[in-house]
């Protein structure tokens, strides 16, 4: 049992305990336990009140850099807006600074309207839906009481989440497993949905009430069902996250699991029920009345009580709290015994899954597919956490000390990146009036279209324009280059257009035959075409030539927008379309055929998963402002190859590097560039008039201050990064252990001189002396880091040649 329990991270809060749907699968009303009949229907104001105090409480005890509140039911919906809001407004009014918060909730969709979901764009709360595939699949189990079907209802709510305005808040779809469903069908009909995730769930069952098996389904038809679908997902590119094939891939590979019902990962959820009483994980009222509960409520008892409850600590207990089976068995790390309430027997837990011999055959079976055998976990220790800094009045540029001083240490939470995409956005505005003002577009068709959308359907004309690409051509534009025309401002237009649906048509200039639509797409009209024209209606885009002929938006001839669903709901463009993306001044790499971009894929959610638990402090400000990741072509063997662009934000540039860690590296290190290029749209941190040169310690050559201060605030995530690798071989032997060791001995050398010589220059201003003296607390306790001597000899080795290696 464990001694020292985790803090929760997760917060699944029941905000109503009944239901508008009668699912027969039901783990709430249809199983085992029976407490839903004696709960309040809905959650009162007093413990929604003392509820986001406790939370508070544990974030601030527990120093926690963000949590996750799940707003749940029954059907949570039925609490209504008003409840709804004075939850969310509640958790969110109760954190401590510095802790974000990842706002959900989960619904079967037959009440999702717009007016909830303007409500959840104001609050920031994503949504999920239940969805078992197509009407068939739905209908076995999803009805109402009467008998009748949900499914029409369920896919108006997510076509309404598929759209411009709301799309951001579509978390996914979750669908529960029944091995009589058409597995091909039930993943094409989720599929047409276009979702950033897919949850595919076995049925909650246990050794006491097992799962169905057909006779004619094999022995183990579960993993037979899921690896059917998996074929389908791998054949298509991954084309959206799936939690559990994610998470066999990433514990094959010593990652860490994405759902509690792999791997061996402590849990960190608690539950609240409607009338304030904590709980365990809700599966767990599959296997008897009343095995979920704690006998702590929120008004007599805190969250650190409830983790040291013995069922709690159980599930955090890893390796150690498995059956003996399940110890010995060869895929423990990835199987981790399965979801704890399927192992119920006899009246206890130390017994293997239900569905034991399932997860070993879908475990094998998705190893058999992939090409590089497993390895052995690494233990990471967790990154030290960063002093919160209480929150102020606006101070320069719109931020507050609090995010200053995060920027100043080299970090930056969601709050304050989004703060700095705000800024960019406006700027982008500006430059955009500047390019009309200087170019004679008063009568434009363009342009009065776009201002009229700004008027109408703002978040069109904001999501195009925040596309990163689209100040780099206001900036060329303004800079007098020949080459930037005025043909991509009518495809700002026509994208707003597309986005808004109102069926506006706009006329936009081709270039070389071809159309391009900025976050949209490419589309070849072939040779000779001048011109096309756009028009962007509730049903979708079409396209016609000057002579009214329709073009098709099909076959190779159209290049859409490919994006990149990563878990926790972030999604990142692939951009390889848009003429502006050279900005980068490397060379940029063609369409990615369908196994390039596969392959990008995979690799970023795996770099996504290890920023989150290795780089805290740096992966929520790039959830919140990276958008897009521009692929580069390769450099030389043995050398990565990234940029960032200053009239670019949130876009980075990266070759594709061999791994994952590598991958995660340079995203972190080029959005460093990003952050503080955008600092400096708004603030002077050093005199612009200083020509002095500057001794680099990681360039042979002399750098200017820009240079100086744009590389230092770089690498201090290049630091952080090695400082990971680090505490990931602590005690290990090893190539990999040693050269991560002279890697972070020789990058918190360099990044520690090179604040120094900052700070030393007599060319800051106050706000960069600033940053000089938070990046300096930062470096602190690096250098307090005791390492063999054998890494500092190889550091100084390394630092004599003056050819440092960035990435590894």
């Amino acid at each position: 049992m464990t001694q020292n329990p985790l803090p929760f991270t997760q917060f699944v809060v029941k905000v109503h305990s009944r239901c508008d749907l009668a699912c027969d699968h039901c783990y709430v009303y249809e199983h085992a336990d029976t407490s839903w009949r004696s709960r309040p229907k809905t959650i009162t104001d007093a413990v929604l009140t003392r509820a986001a105090e406790r939370i508070g409480e544990h974030a601030a005890a527990h120093g926690l850099t963000g949590v996750r509140v799940v707003l749940h039911g029954g059907e949570p919906l039925l609490a209504g807006p008003e409840r709804l809001r004075r939850a969310a407004e509640a958790f969110r009014a109760a954190l401590p600074p510095g802790c974000a918060i990842d706002l959900r909730i989960h619904t079967n969709g037959v009440l999702l309207g717009p007016a909830f979901l303007d409500l959840f764009a104001e609050l920031d709360i994503q949504v999920g839906v239940s969805l078992d595939g197509d009407r068939a699949a739905n209908d076995r189990h999803r009805r109402y009481a009467d008998g009748r079907s949900s499914h029409p209802q369920v896919l108006r709510a997510v076509g309404l989440l598929r759209r411009p305005q709301y799309r951001h808040l579509y978390a996914g779809l979750l669908c529960t497993i029944d091995v009589e469903n058409d597995p091909v069908a039930v993943y094409e009909a989720l599929a047409e949905l276009d979702p950033p995730a897919v949850d595919f769930l076995l049925p909650h069952a246990t050794w006491e009430d097992p799962p169905k098996r057909p006779a004619d389904r094999g022995e183990n038809p579960y993993a037979d069902w899921l690896l059917t679908v998996y074929d389908r997902w791998e054949a298509a590119g991954r084309p959206f996250a799936v939690r559990t094939f994610d998470s066999v891939h990433r514990t094959r590979h010593g990652l860490s699991s994405l759902t509690e019902s792999l791997g061996l990962e402590p849990a960190a959820l608690v539950v609240l029920e409607t009338d304030g009483s904590f709980e365990q994980a809700d599966s767990l009222k599959t296997a008897y009345d009343g095995a979920p509960a704690t006998g702590l409520d929120v008004f007599a008892h805190s969250l650190d009580e409830v983790a040291r409850h013995p069922g709690m600590a159980a599930r955090q207990s890893g390796l150690a709290g498995l059956s003996a089976a399940c110890r010995a068995c060869p895929v423990v790390r990835s199987c981790g015994g399965g979801l704890y309430a399927h192992r119920y027997r006899d009246g206890g837990f130390d017994h293997p899954s239900v569905y034991c011999g399932d997860l070993m055959d879908l475990i094998n079976g998705i190893a058999a597919r992939s090409e590089q055998p497993p390895a052995p976990p690494a233990a990471a220790a967790p990154a030290p956490a960063v002093p919160a800094q209480p929150v102020g009045p606006p101070g320069p540029a719109g931020l507050t000390e609090r995010q200053l001083d995060e920027l100043a240490r080299g970090h930056g939470g969601a709050d304050t990146v989004r703060a700095l995409a705000r800024a960019q956005l406006a700027l982008t505005r500006t430059m955009l009036a500047a390019v009309r003002t200087t170019s004679g577009l008063a009568r434009s068709a363009a342009w009065e279209l776009l201002t009229e959308l700004d008027t109408a359907a703002p978040a069109a004309v904001d999501e195009v324009l925040a596309h990163p690409y689209a100040r780099a051509w206001a900036a060329r534009r303004l800079g007098g280059d020949p080459a930037a025309g005025l043909g991509p401002l009518a495809g700002l237009a026509a994208a707003a257009a597309v986005l808004a649906g109102r069926g506006d048509t706009v006329a936009v200039p081709a270039r070389n035959g071809v159309l391009h639509l900025p976050t949209l797409g490419r589309l070849d009209l072939g040779a000779g075409a001048r011109e096309a024209l756009v028009t962007g209606a509730a049903e979708g885009l079409t396209v016609r030539t000057a002579d009214g002929a329709a073009v098709p938006l099909a076959g190779p001839h159209w290049q859409p927008v490919r994006r990149v669903a990563l878990a926790g709901g972030w999604e990142l463009v692939l951009e390889d379309v848009d003429p502006q993306r050279d900005s980068h001044e490397l060379p940029v790499a063609d369409r990615l055929g369908e196994p390039e971009f596969a392959s990008w894929s995979w690799g970023l959610r795996e770099a996504a998963e290890l920023l989150d638990r290795d780089l805290p402090e740096y992966a929520a400000g790039l959830r919140a402002g990276l958008t897009t990741v521009t692929p580069l072509r390769p450099g030389p063997p043995g050398r990565d190859v990234s940029a960032a662009a200053r009239q670019a934000f949130g876009a980075v540039g990266i070759a594709r590097p061999a791994t994952a860690p590598t991958l995660a590296l340079l995203l972190a290190h080029e959005f460093q560039h990003v952050k503080l290029g955008a600092v400096l749209d708004a603030l002077d941190l050093y005199d612009p008039a200083d020509t002095a040169w500057y001794d680099a310690p990681w360039r042979p050559d002399p750098r200017p201050i820009k240079g100086l201060f744009q590389g230092t605030y770089a690498h201090l995530a290049v630091t952080a990064y090695w400082g990971t690798r680090v505490r990931a071989h602590d005690g290990l032997p090893g190539e990999a252990a040693e050269y991560a060791r002279a890697r972070f001995a020789l990058w918190r050398r360099y990044t520690a001189e090179a604040v120094e010589r900052l700070a030393g220059s007599g060319s800051l201003t106050p706000v960069g002396l600033r940053f000089a003296d938070g990046m300096r607390a930062t470096v602190a306790p690096w250098l307090a880091v005791p390492l063999p001597r054998a890494a500092e000899a190889a550091a100084e080795r390394d630092r004599a040649r003056r050819r440092p290696v960035v990435t590894g």
